[in-house]
């Protein structure tokens, strides 16, 4: 009956046995060439260009290929054609880093990148895989199964292997898009199940536009109510000011990666940061990640003394500088406070593999020696159990680049802290996407937490972030200056905050469980 069964009154869709001839070329080229084509475009809906609509675009352009495929396997490897494509546009600049500053030869850093982004498309793959799986022959469980897939790879994609969480499709959602309403209760993995819901319902609808009236206006009623609920949380304000704001001032040296461990420009870069913090006085003082770009035992003790008599009497300031211990044998990526109350540091605690810790060292230690010139790459974590910085009378909870990429790392210091600092050297990206899908992921977090965010960075972008993940100010990148403006500490606990990323892992697992279920039923019933 042209591959469907009569239920009652009711037309079911009954997968037709694939022949060993369709299963070799297991999806056609065209549907290939197009998931790769979504996935290029996904980058557009990130940072800089801000194009939060293309997720929804790029990802209902997948579903309708998802919703083509008859067997778990086609879907996979739509996905991971789709995955190709998004991470080869969207990580490119891990060439800049590896190849312009890490020193490593050109055919080896183009394989190195490739290689990553072969890995990591393999979580769309899965995405793919477990939604033809649990989809059944509903059009309404596939939009399900699509959504619960998505975010749960997504995340699994977060910790994995030390996790690569970036371009998660959720951070294209913040801060503009009504859907950015759902960051503070479900964090970043909750827009993107919600951007994979909503893409895959308008995919549906695109399929029942001619066949069923019924179906379109259910869909738009749900799409509807979708973006009106998200938007009536985005009014809500889950966090209160915990007293009067203070007056910050960020400091960004523009010291040009290529220099920056020359050791004959060190007292220029050193000079560089004390006439700007005596020239941009503030109740906090914040220098970038490394803004001292020696071991902390190697830094002259007048350096730091000029530094603090720079601080005003009611102030602080936070300085990146490398901590060491036992002459060496231990070195931290780290932030110490300068100023009126008493000196703490704080240690990066998630450090990025082949940049800053050499993983599988026994094996790959080789590629380092001989391919790579990444200053201080074998460095030693900091303890998770770190507590917020007490300076300019707030709770400060500092996170050293890379490690606001993981909220779930962040919240940790909260709710005790009462406003967040992010200290990066983007420069090691050049002038990519990068460092602005860098402040896209750190506007996340502030409107994660319903925290001020402040990003003080060598080469931009600098810039201050309040408790919505609004830009409230920044400065332009490869500018030598400071951002002086207002901060606002604030107290309370939004439900990520309270609950993590549990929530939306819960909730993915349950559907997908109870989807598995429906099907099992439905296969011993036929």
């Amino acid at each position: 009956m042209n591959g469907r069964e009569e239920s009652g009154e009711q037309a079911v869709l009954v997968p037709s046995p694939l022949s060993r001839r369709s299963v070799v070329g297991i999806v056609p080229r065209l549907s290939l060439a197009l998931a790769g084509i979504f996935g290029a475009v996904t980058i557009f809906a990130f940072s800089p260009f801000g194009l939060f609509y293309v997720a929804f675009l790029a990802l209902g352009g997948l579903s309708l290929l998802w919703r083509r495929c008859r067997i778990p396997m086609q879907g996979a490897l739509l996905g991971y054609v789709f995955g190709l494509g998004m991470f080869c546009t969207g990580v490119a600049w891990l060439y800049v880093s590896l190849h312009d500053f890490g020193g490593m030869p050109a055919p080896v850093t183009v394989l190195a990148v490739f290689l990553l982004c072969a890995y990591l498309a393999l979580f769309p793959a899965v995405a793919g895989w477990l939604t033809v799986k649990f989809a059944g022959t509903s059009a309404w469980r596939f939009s399900l199964a699509a959504a619960a897939s998505w975010a749960l790879t997504e995340w699994l994609r977060g910790w994995l292997l030390t996790g690569f969480p970036w371009l998660a499709i959720g951070y294209s959602q913040v801060p503009w898009s009504p859907l950015a309403g759902l960051a503070p209760v479900g964090g970043v993995y909750a827009m993107s199940f919600a951007v994979a819901l909503i893409a895959a319902l308008v995919a549906l609808g695109i399929t029942q536009w001619r066949e069923s009236t019924r179906a379109v206006l259910v869909i738009g009623s749900i799409l509807i109510a979708l973006f009106l609920a998200s938007w009536a949380l985005k009014q809500i304000e889950w966090t209160m000011p915990s007293k009067e704001p203070i007056s910050v001032s960020l400091l960004q040296g523009n010291i040009p990666q290529e220099l920056k461990f020359v050791p004959g420009k060190l007292s220029q870069q050193l000079q560089t940061y004390l006439t700007l913090a005596d020239q941009n006085k503030a109740q906090l003082m914040v220098l970038p990640e490394s803004a001292v770009p020696l071991l902390k035992s190697d830094v002259p003790p007048s350096y730091f003394d000029a530094l603090k008599s720079t601080v005003p009497p009611n102030g602080d300031m936070l300085v990146g500088v490398f901590d060491d211990i036992d002459s060496g044998k231990q070195v931290f990526n780290s932030v110490i406070n300068l100023g009126n109350t008493p000196t703490r540091t704080y240690h990066k605690t998630h450090l990025v593999p082949f940049g800053e810790f050499i993983p599988f060292k026994w094996l790959i230690g080789w590629v380092y020696i001989t391919m790579l010139n990444i200053p201080l790459s074998d460095q030693t974590a900091g303890a998770t159990d770190q507590t917020p910085l007490q300076v300019a009378g707030e709770k400060v909870a500092v996170s050293i680049c890379y490690e606001d990429a993981f909220g779930e790392e962040v919240i940790r210091q909260l709710p005790a802290a009462t406003l967040l600092v992010n200290v990066s050297n983007d420069a090691w990206f050049g002038e990519h996407v990068a460092p602005w899908q860098h402040t896209q992921i750190a506007q996340t977090r502030a409107a994660e937490t319903g925290r001020y965010m402040l990003r003080a960075t060598n080469t931009g972008v600098t810039s201050i972030i309040n408790d919505r993940g609004e830009v409230v100010a920044a400065l332009p990148q490869l500018m030598t200056g400071a951002l002086r403006g207002i901060a606002q500490g604030r107290t309370g606990v939004t439900p990520y905050v309270a609950m993590g990323n549990w929530l939306i892992v819960i909730v993915c697992c349950s559907l997908l469980l109870c989807l598995r279920m429906r099907r099992s039923d439905q296969d011993i019933t036929s």
